[in-house]
């Protein structure tokens, strides 16, 4: 049975798994904690927002017309859909998202972006991208994050039932 760190400040607690699976799994799981744990602190001295806003306000630049449907929202951010209420009613008092009701069937939400939105969100990138780069980044080759990305897709893949 491995053991793993429930929190950062436990990393160096890490098990010696004798299988390199379960060996790359903990200290995934250890590295992503850490990574989160940086990036938040990074925008926080920025004086920007969380990282969960950046996500949100990404998935929806990214989106088509830059609206989704709210259910949408929560499965691309990979968040439940009460906290993308929550999260949405927040930008909404912002003014960086407008909450509308679903007009093509009368059903559910829809967030859009607005241009205050999309502003931020461009402002908190070069902060983000600064970390990605610096703690992320500086550790990979080319070639290295290819394969690391590919192995990322294909667990992805599998997950959401279109395995490779």
């Amino acid at each position: 049975m491995i053991v793993f760190a429930t929190t950062v400040r436990d990393a160096p607690i890490m098990p010696s798994a004798t299988d390199p699976r379960q060996r790359a799994w903990a200290r995934f799981v250890t590295a992503q904690a850490m990574l989160l744990e940086r990036i938040e602190t990074a925008f926080a001295a920025a004086g920007l927002p969380p990282l969960a806003w950046y996500d949100v306000l990404w998935i929806l630049e990214n989106a088509d017309g830059g609206r989704l449907r709210s259910a949408e929202l929560a499965r691309k951010a990979v968040v439940s859909r009460s906290n993308v209420t929550r999260l949405t009613e927040r930008l909404e008092k912002e003014g960086l998202v407008a909450r509308r009701d679903c007009t093509e069937d009368g059903r559910g939400t829809v967030c859009e972006l607005t241009a205050k939105g999309r502003a931020l969100r461009t402002g908190m990138w070069p902060v983000y991208k600064k970390q990605i780069d610096t703690l992320f980044g500086r550790h990979l080759k080319v070639r290295e994050a290819e394969i690391l990305a590919a192995t990322f897709e294909s667990m992805i893949d599998s997950m959401k039932g279109n395995a490779r």
